[in-house]
């Protein structure tokens, strides 16, 4: 489900001297180990981490947000439905209290869309809540809230060639933007360039293709 961000500014790379946080090993989990198990023990290690902090700092936005991407990590791997609508419950909650914070939108968004994709519109909704549409609604909106972030435009472009294959002209644009915006951070470039890679089957007017390749190019999607 959600793999990332933060996905996003959470997702930050801590220079080589400083000792990785839970939110850059959750990236990893996500982005660089292919073994399941491998990722599932770096997504409980990460949990347990965010957990200890959450105790003595249970109001603190980020670390919730990276608990729910967390949780979204353990039910993709685990099949876990309580998972699965716990990190529903917080990345909703999280875009309650900041409704333009562009990577609480993203997370939703992706939670939405992934969970649709992961398991079918029918379950997704009747047993989750998920609901392509409001997917894509606060994808919209976390896109238009990042201002020129190639991070959150670039995740934007997979989730939306994953949830909307036949619209390849509106995940073409989003690919093109994500190449003109500011690269800040690492994470930054490298959803630059996993974009990038969907532009072949795009100039070809091929969304299928697309598709496929983002399901792999999203966080987990590579997971075996």
């Amino acid at each position: 489900m959600t793999r990332f961000l933060a996905f996003l500014a959470l997702l930050a790379i801590t220079a080589p001297a400083v000792a990785a946080s839970p939110g850059d090993r959750l990236t990893q989990a996500a982005l660089s180990v292919p073994d399941k198990k491998a990722a599932e023990a770096i997504v409980e290690s990460s949990l347990a981490e965010i957990d200890a902090v959450l105790r003595a700092d249970p109001k603190n936005w980020d670390m919730r947000l990276q608990r729910g991407i967390g949780l979204g990590y353990r039910a993709k791997l685990t099949r876990s439905i309580g998972d699965a609508k716990a990190a529903r419950d917080i990345f909703t909650q999280l875009v309650r209290e900041r409704p333009n914070d562009p990577q609480g939108l993203i997370a939703l968004a992706s939670w939405h869309i992934e969970t649709v994709a992961d398991v079918g519109a029918l379950i997704g909704s009747a047993v989750l809540g998920a609901k392509r549409e409001a997917g894509l609604g606060f994808l919209t909106r976390a896109v238009k809230a990042s201002g020129d972030q190639a991070l959150v435009t670039g995740f934007a472009a997979l989730l939306h060639a994953r949830a909307l294959p036949k619209d390849v002209a509106a995940t073409r644009a989003l690919v093109e933007a994500a190449m003109k915006d500011q690269v800040n951070i690492p994470l930054d470039r490298e959803m630059q360039k996993r974009a990038a890679r969907l532009l072949p089957a795009l100039r070809a007017n091929d969304g299928k293709a697309a598709a496929t390749l983002a399901a792999t190019l999203l966080p987990l999607g590579a997971v075996k």
